[in-house]
């Protein structure tokens, strides 16, 4: 019988090699390309054979999808991190679009984006992201906050896709603006 301390090891080894591996991938796409990076020198950079490499990523592609599923599991922790910080409903949600406006500044369109925004996990995310929006648009209805003569879920749409333009504004000052006229959409009629 093998003692659960030897498989805590085994365990944490696999997550620092996995680990490593996705931190050195993206850091070597960032500095050379998407196209010009290799599982040989990944491997190299890591300090493995290239074989053990392959015993985790079949390819540069398959370990690049792992790196944004990590990347946008934190995304969704954090904006729910910033959502448990704000105390009524309206800040819940401005605080919330606001930091998901600001995460997409930082992350414009670049050939990795294209890439690694094809993938079933980015669809799943979006549909994360939509729900968690859709709840606070709901909770924020419920208590008079926003606006209820529009389906939650459709409100969830509207911003989501109008949150789209903070990826091509030219600052965060800007972003805030876009954030405030989402809001401004968002109050009851008077």
């Amino acid at each position: 019988m093998v003692p659960k301390l030897w498989n805590e090891t085994i365990e944490g080894h696999r997550r620092a090699v996995r680990d490593a591996t996705l931190d050195t991938t993206a850091a070597l796409v960032a500095a050379r390309g998407v196209r010009s990076v290799t599982m040989s020198q990944i491997a190299e950079e890591i300090g493995i054979g290239r074989a053990t490499l392959y015993k985790y990523f079949s390819d540069v592609e398959a370990i690049l999808v792992a790196w944004h599923e990590r990347q946008i599991t934190g995304h969704l922790e954090y904006l729910a991190e910033v959502r448990d910080q704000a105390s009524d409903a309206g800040e819940r949600l401005e605080a919330v679009l606001e930091a998901y406006a600001l995460i997409a500044h930082e992350h414009h369109g670049t050939e990795l984006a294209a890439l690694l925004h094809r993938g079933e996990h980015v669809a799943r995310a979006q549909q994360q992201l939509s729900d968690f929006i859709r709840d606070l648009l709901t909770e924020g209805a419920e208590t008079g906050d926003l606006r209820d003569d529009v389906a939650p879920d459709e409100l969830a749409s509207y911003c989501l896709h109008a949150l789209t333009a903070a990826n091509s504004l030219p600052s965060k000052a800007a972003v805030r603006r876009l954030v405030a006229v989402i809001l401004a959409g968002l109050h009851p009629r008077a």
